[in-house]
């Protein structure tokens, strides 16, 4: 009677991740590590499994979830893109994230998959940059470390975007690295 009920079971929990549409994560290494190349701008990223907001998470399984490194990478792309000017080149690299907020699942069972954010819980990236002239002559070349510490002071409270701390921490960058050209 119970290997009645044993097979159907197995069955299930074997098949539940084809069936429920498996969620795609960012340290599968089958998945590219860089965005298509698609005008000035180049962005390709380490491995995201060494990203600090994966190695440092309470919860590891949750923090891997979804393509949040792809669409950092591209929110960067089509921003930089946008305030380089003619000519210029830049390639970077994205070597960590660690996304505002963190998982506190000691505040109870139901609070496992929620990110707080708190103010010890900055956004923060390290980059390597490379930006050059029409000529290929290199203008600027380095690791960049980027955080926004005052995260929670400058949000927005209509903005629902998961990655709104870390797309405007990218934003403050890319007007310092790359000022608007004057008039």
């Amino acid at each position: 009677m119970r290997t009645r009920y044993l097979l159907p079971l197995l069955a299930a929990l074997v098949l539940a991740p084809t069936l429920a549409g498996a969620r795609s994560v960012v340290t599968d290494p089958a998945l590219p590590r860089a965005l298509p190349a698609d005008g000035p701008v180049s962005v390709e990223w380490t491995d995201p499994a060494q990203f600090s907001d994966i190695r440092f998470s309470n919860n590891r399984w949750e923090a891997q979830q979804g393509s949040w490194v792809a669409e950092l990478a591209r929110h960067l792309q089509q921003q930089a893109a946008r305030r380089l000017p003619a000519g210029q080149q830049m390639e970077v690299t994205i070597t960590d994230i660690q996304r505002a907020g963190r998982y506190e699942p000691w505040m109870g069972i139901n609070y496992g998959h929620v990110r707080v954010m708190r103010d010890i819980y900055p956004p923060r990236m390290t980059l390597n940059v490379r930006i050059t002239g029409a000529d290929g002559q290199v203008l600027a070349e380095g690791e960049r470390k980027l955080s926004d510490m005052s995260y929670l002071q400058n949000s927005m409270p209509v903005d629902t975007d998961n990655l709104r701390f870390e797309k405007r921490m990218i934003d403050d960058w890319l007007r310092r690295e790359l000022p608007a050209p004057q008039a």
